[in-house]
């Protein structure tokens, strides 16, 4: 039983990831940041789309195992 809870939180996990890869994905960004900072850019849109994952993952789970 803990396999399955196991694999079902990293299954909502991950979708949420590449969910959250792709809505980000619409965003133009670089308008926001300076010119000449590509590390910081990278780190601060993996950090975002990681918080953005954890979020929505954290929802999902939260009604899936109320019932």
């Amino acid at each position: 039983m803990e396999l399955t809870v196991f694999l079902v939180r990293c299954g909502v996990y991950l979708l949420a990831l590449l969910l959250s890869y792709y809505g980000l994905q619409a965003l133009d960004y670089e308008k926001l940041l300076r010119p000449g900072h590509v590390t910081e850019a990278r780190l601060l849109y993996a950090l975002l789309m990681i918080t953005l994952a954890y979020g929505v993952g954290s929802f999902v789970l939260s009604f899936l195992y109320r019932f």
